[in-house]
């Protein structure tokens, strides 16, 4: 690596982090000419997913393939799907954090293969950058670690409601077309019906959520059994519930992370010819809310059929687990754990921190390092009245009788 290579590289990781990838666009361009650039950074909890330039239509589903069929040190270059059609790439994968990070160039049609040495150049500055974004998820401060830590609970949050409705949405269309009991027409009549349906209910799903701090148990599983019902209309498995008991409220993102994982186990069990009926039903206990998913079918099923994470991904967010029994010949019972708030543990002890906003959390920031309101209202350019309000919010939403011990639970959360 020569000195022009050594001072382009300091000049990219000298940038803040929201212009590294940019930066690091515009220093490729000499060497491998490109439309756009993208990014994910596994290891990054707040924002593994960049573009920067013309990646219209760019999903991060799309680099997740990438990353899974690269290889660390081995750029590779051709064609793949990128916005939704075949587009002339480079892919460079760095193993430089254990999750691994990949860097997609796209350039334009009929564009020359890049020489080995240009490829090398590429790889060496996207592992330094790899290992740079390394060293802040490793050595952030708690402020940071804190803000990404919520923002991935958000993000998992999200992604769950949304890739579960839609895929719910598609098995119900699949199952109308291929069932054979409709005649052209009316299946297609009912598959539009179904699609409309869908839309209309996804849109309005984040506001509504947004609108429910809390929701019965029992309502909360209604309204489940209402989105899991069209996905069984045209199969020929019955299904068989069991509403909670208790008539104890649940929080909003327990409750429809819940409902968001029952449909995705239901899709993997509705994978098997061999099922003939599905019990789905929950139970609260003190400290946690257990939703099971029972089959019927050959036992078979095993943990790799979940695919790639996306159950277990959204659990350990919400600091729960997957109990799962199979049993040939049998059947196959899956049990989603998830914690729930209890007078000896609040509501956010998984997260603690996840309630406060961003100006409570820089407040806190401070708190935690022993600053008094005077150098906290200085630092953060308003009035000591205000910061006095804030310290008053974030001990009410932490729970805490003192600064000193909000500042113990956000280094300990943190």
């Amino acid at each position: 690596m020569d000195a022009t290579t050594l001072t382009t590289a300091y000049e990219i990781i000298r940038q803040p982090l929201g212009e590294i990838l940019p930066r690091l666009s515009a220093a490729l361009a000499p060497l491998i000419p490109h439309r756009g650039a993208a990014e994910l950074s596994t290891h990054c909890a707040h924002s593994p997913f960049k573009t920067v330039g013309e990646t219209e239509l760019l999903v991060a589903a799309e680099l997740t393939t990438m990353l899974a069929t690269g290889t660390p040190g081995s750029p590779w270059q051709g064609r793949a799907t990128i916005g939704g059609r075949e587009r002339e790439v480079v892919a460079v994968t760095s193993d430089a954090t254990a999750r691994r990070s990949v860097l997609v160039l796209v350039r334009d049609e009929g564009s020359v293969r890049v020489d080995e040495d240009r490829l090398g150049v590429v790889q060496a500055l996207w592992d330094l950058v790899t290992s740079h974004f390394d060293r802040f998820a490793v050595e952030a401060m708690p402020g940071a670690l804190a803000r990404s830590r919520a923002a991935a609970d958000t993000r998992a949050r999200v992604v769950a409601e949304l890739s579960t409705a839609h895929a719910a949405a598609v098995s119900g269309v699949l199952g109308v077309l291929r069932s054979r009991a409709l005649d052209d027409a009316t299946a297609r009549a009912t598959a539009t019906d179904l699609a409309a349906s869908a839309l209309i209910e996804m849109r309005a799903a984040t506001t509504r959520e947004r609108a429910i701090a809390e929701e019965p148990a029992p309502d909360a599983f209604a309204r489940l059994a209402e989105e899991l019902r069209p996905m069984l209309r045209h199969t020929p498995v019955g299904l068989e519930l069991g509403p909670p008991d208790s008539g104890r409220s649940l929080a909003a993102d327990v409750a429809h992370s819940a409902r968001a994982i029952v449909r995705a186990l239901l899709l993997v069990v509705l994978e098997q010819d061999s099922v003939r009926r599905v019990h789905v039903g929950w139970q609260l206990t003190e400290h946690e809310l257990r939703a099971t998913v029972r089959d019927d079918g050959s036992g078979a099923l095993e943990r790799c059929d979940l695919g790639a994470g996306s159950v277990t991904d959204r659990l350990e967010v919400l600091g729960g687990h997957l109990d799962m029994e199979a049993v040939r010949g049998w059947g196959t019972t899956m049990t989603a754990v998830i914690p729930l708030a209890t007078p000896d543990a609040p509501h956010g002890a998984v997260n603690p921190l996840a309630d406060l906003g961003e100006r409570e959390l820089e407040v806190l920031t401070h708190l935690a390092l022993g600053h008094r309101n005077r150098q906290i209202a200085q630092e953060l350019h308003i009035s000591e009245s205000t910061v006095k309000f804030h310290v008053a919010k974030i001990l009410t939403k932490l729970g805490v009788g003192s600064r000193g011990e909000a500042a113990a639970l956000f280094h300990k959360a943190a």
